[in-house]
């Protein structure tokens, strides 16, 4: 699923990526993913990965 809408990202997912400038800059389980975390990761250019 493809979405800017992080409301609907977070209800319909179990695993998030995030996208900056065509590469993948976060990646996360659904477990305690906050709109917070998914807007830091699409504002950084370095990937982040947060496994729990």
């Amino acid at each position: 699923m493809v979405s800017s809408e992080l409301p609907e990202i977070l209800g319909m997912s179990d695993r998030v990526l995030v996208m900056n400038a065509g590469r993948i800059t976060g990646d996360f389980p659904i477990q305690g993913l906050t709109q917070e975390r998914v807007l830091a990761a699409a504002l950084h250019s370095e990937p982040m990965q947060h496994f729990s």
